[in-house]
């Protein structure tokens, strides 16, 4: 009983352990909030990495891909056909996308994959990705209404503006330029059409002209003739001017979008310019050697947002059989159309090592390289590990400095007390029961110090992203900015049993560090304590 009344009591007075306590509890929420953090990230970039790959991953040695595509398959089918869930063909190839916006045109370089959007959504969910596709709804290549409505809108505005140039185009004098703001006086005037969008208040960003209607006014010559109105794009299907191109493309979403600040309220929001509807021109190298260049035009069917910056600039999803034929991949003869990776979705991921063995010996050798998503993208998910596992030491000795603080404490207060525990000794105290009294102490301060530092850390961690606001108002700059992380907001995930072993760990510290005061005291002899000073 008298233990753990003088626990307590050694608890409550003695000021200078709160010291020891308050390291102990930012040790233990740091690393409660570093761990979840990085688990966070982690789990968001692997669900994120598999959903635009796959659980395996079949690769050929060269970019021109490999003909004998139904064969592949097979011999897929016949090795693993049991473990597979899904499984679609796509074509893999760097490229250079060029979006016209206004006067200018801007042009990034891409990776172009060629797929099957159907197929493609059995092994990932695409559809999450897409804008303006619902997450259970089916990926096509059709467009939406809405995209369809606003490409047929400025296709008449180009259309009327090329005919309202050809029936009467107004004198140019030189070192003029034309304008198409002032009516032309003419006989037979054309009317302007009416829109529905038209409104008296036009943003600057509206009133930028579109990639069709944009190509700046030629003094000399008529910029609507039919050789010059081709200039920024290929020749379009006469037909129906309005109608899509053959490419079609879902677009990377931080590829046509940046930032803009709003004068009036100060708000930063993310504009487009690029929408659903309008074209993109695309240039790359055909199959075969040497390679030589390949430029076509699509249209943007939806945008491609997966929140993971990384692949939102970088990845543009083109229809596969367009893709083939621009890069000269199907076989004049027979048909056959050429491909460079099969993505396989397994019914047990848990499995993709015994599958990827089992395709090896199946598949031929030299001509095909069998991966997991986690092979192919380990030096970003080994750089994560590494950097997760020295934050986590680096974070621990942070404890252990409260451990060693702890351990001073306890030395002066055996000289201190020293008398005290003569006349406990005196009074009948064992040495076992003296040596308690330390261990008991603490283990009361691992326990208050890990205690509170989980409650720190666990409120932390929920309201991080808002503290991150908070921090980012207070300073005026941006702490968290997703321009230059991968993904929009803090992301985290609290493993419990992480926080168990955190916790017990910071427990286990203050015992260990309490033992060699606690036997130095027990070894105290009762006359030489009472005649201390």
């Amino acid at each position: 009983m008298y233990k753990s009344l003088l626990c307590l009591r050694y608890l409550r007075t003695r000021y200078i352990a709160l010291a020891s306590i308050i390291s102990m509890t930012l040790g233990v929420a740091t690393m409660i909030v570093v761990n979840s953090v990085m688990d966070g990230f982690s789990t968001d970039m692997r669900t994120r990495l598999r959903g635009i790959l796959a659980d395996v991953i079949v690769e050929t040695n060269s970019l021109d891909g490999e003909p004998d595509t139904r064969d592949i398959k097979n011999s897929i089918q016949r090795a693993i056909g049991d473990d597979i869930a899904g499984m679609t063909s796509t074509v893999e190839i760097y490229a250079m996308l060029s979006v016209q916006y206004g006067s200018q045109w801007q042009s990034k370089p891409v990776t172009l994959i060629g797929i099957d959007p159907e197929t493609k959504a059995t092994v990932g969910p695409l559809a999450q990705y897409l804008e303006h596709t619902k997450d259970n709804d089916i990926p096509n290549w059709e467009l939406s209404p809405e995209a369809m409505a606003y490409r047929k809108e400025w296709t008449t505005r180009a259309q009327w503006m090329v005919d309202r140039w050809n029936h009467n185009p107004p004198p140019v004098e030189e070192n003029e330029q034309v304008s198409f703001e002032e009516p032309v006086e003419s006989n037979e005037p054309l009317p302007a059409p009416k829109f529905a969008n038209d409104t008296a208040t036009v943003s600057p960003f509206d009133q930028a002209p579109k990639p069709e209607s944009s190509q700046k006014a030629n003094p000399s010559a008529n910029p609507f003739s039919e050789d010059m109105k081709v200039s920024a794009f290929e020749e379009k299907e006469k037909e129906d001017p309005g109608s899509p191109l053959k490419g079609r493309v879902y677009i990377g979403y931080g590829l046509v979008s940046f930032p803009y600040e709003d004068p009036e309220t100060g708000k930063t929001e993310m504009f487009q310019i690029v929408k659903p509807g309008d074209d993109v021109k695309i240039s790359t190298v055909s199959a075969g050697q040497p390679p030589e260049p390949r430029h076509f035009n699509a249209t943007v069917v939806d945008l491609f947002k997966s929140n993971m910056s990384e692949h939102d600039s970088s990845l543009v999803f083109c229809n596969l059989e367009y893709l083939q034929e621009m890069r000269g991949m199907i076989d004049p003869v027979n048909g056959e159309k050429s491909i460079t990776s099969i993505q396989i979705k397994l019914k047990h991921p848990e499995d993709a090592a015994m599958v990827v063995s089992k395709l090896e010996e199946a598949l031929p050798a030299g001509r095909f390289r069998v991966r997991t998503w986690e092979d192919k993208q380990g030096p970003l998910l080994a750089a994560v590990e590494v950097e997760s596992a020295i934050l986590n030491v680096l974070l621990f000795l942070i404890i252990a400095v409260a451990g060693f603080g702890i351990l001073a404490i306890f030395f002066m207060i055996t000289i201190e007390k020293t008398r005290d525990i003569g006349v406990l000794k005196a009074l009948g105290a064992s040495s076992n029961g003296i040596m308690s009294i330390f261990l008991s102490y603490g283990l009361a301060l691992g326990l208050v110090g890990s205690g509170v530092g989980v409650i720190v850390g666990l409120l932390f961690v929920r309201y991080i992203n808002e503290i991150e606001k908070a921090i980012t108002w207070i300073t005026g700059r941006k702490v968290f900015d997703q321009r230059i992380y991968y993904f929009p907001e803090i992301s985290t995930h609290v493993n419990p049993m992480m926080v168990f072993w955190v916790a017990l760990g910071a427990m286990v510290i203050a015992v260990l560090a309490s033992i060699l005061p606690a036997r130095k005291a027990a070894r105290f002899h009762p006359v030489e304590s009472l005649r201390y000073e």
